[in-house]
């Protein structure tokens, strides 16, 4: 009788998400969240979590689709041109928060004007490495050693996260780097062992595996406060105040989806994270997840369009293009 108790105590839980979203039409068929990126990467992962756990609580099945390439152009535009009805959702970057400012008029969509957002999963700071022989051992003597030689920095790509990281981090002290855009952080990473360039800044998901095993030597991560991933580096504003340089993962629908949709796959969304497996995975690959006030809509809105003012005024300043 207790066991029997205890099961459909359990299942009462398990329903709770489903009663939620009893007011609410669903679409007919399973809801893809589109991954412009390549199966396997950190963000890909992330996307993976989620999905997972938020099957077990909506009508339907959340399956991630990955449509790599062009700089995430391609998968973002086929998510604004997308139904209206929350059958497919974007799971985006701080690269979302750059198309503008980088592609301009040559853009098929709005980035911001096409999207509604519906949850920021979290925030990921990045790690700056160097190799275990470079004299520079924290931010200081990085500042110290750019400026006093020509150097190379590595990134993913023009307009990523690492990328913008280190321009950041030039604008705010006036160093001078030149840059050696990839494609990826693995072959940017590559050449950092081999010499070739002087410092590359990825994402902790990735970056910590190679600083904890002694292959690189991380000087500091980039988010506001020490990460767990990798919890003994400082911080770059601990040295230099105000400087944060994250990239992060949120959700977006189709403009003009209806609000109770976005309300509903909110609350599936945030009832996913709230599970201990999630969250522990989650913390595994560096995801700094919002307060629990600023887990809604709005609060992801005005995350990414402060993201979208800063990176913006740092591309144009820089005179950042593709």
């Amino acid at each position: 009788m207790i066991q029997r108790r205890c099961l459909m105590a359990a299942a009462g839980l398990m329903a709770l998400p489903r009663i939620a979203l009893a007011q609410t039409k669903w679409p007919d068929r399973p809801v893809r969240l589109l991954v412009p990126y390549a199966a396997g990467g950190p963000t890909d992962a992330v996307a993976r979590i989620l999905a997972e756990r938020m099957s077990g609580n909506l009508p339907e099945r959340v399956v991630v689709e990955n449509r790599a390439g062009g700089g995430a152009l391609p998968g973002t535009e086929a998510v604004a041109r997308a139904p209206k009805d929350g059958s497919v959702l974007l799971f985006t970057t701080v690269v979302h928060a750059v198309h503008r400012a980088l592609h301009g008029s040559r853009l098929t969509f709005d980035p911001q004007g096409d999207f509604t957002p519906v949850a920021l999963i979290g925030v990921v700071p990045q790690v700056i490495m160097v190799t275990p022989s470079s004299p520079v051992t924290d931010i200081k003597g990085l500042i110290a050693y750019l400026r006093a030689g020509q150097y190379s920095y590595g990134s993913s790509g023009v307009g990523g996260s690492s990328h913008l990281g280190i321009e950041l981090l030039k604008s705010m002290t006036g160093v001078a780097a030149e840059h050696i855009p990839y494609r990826g952080t693995a072959p940017a990473v590559a050449d950092l062992l081999g010499g070739r360039i002087a410092v590359v800044m990825d994402s902790v998901a990735t970056g910590s595996g190679q600083v904890k095993s002694g292959a690189l030597r991380g000087i500091a991560t980039t988010g506001l406060q020490r990460s767990l991933a990798l919890p003994d580096l400082p911080t770059v504003a601990e040295t230099l105040p105000g400087y944060e340089a994250t990239t992060w993962n949120a959700v977006l629908a189709p403009a003009g989806t209806p609000d109770d949709m976005i309300q509903a796959m909110s609350r599936a969304i945030w009832a996913a994270v709230e599970n201990d497996t999630v969250k522990a995975k989650l913390e595994e690959l560096g995801v700094q997840i919002p307060a629990p006030e600023d887990r809604n809509p709005a609060a992801a809105g005005r995350f990414i369009a402060a993201e979208t003012t800063k990176w913006e005024r740092l591309i144009k300043e820089a005179n950042i293009v593709p």
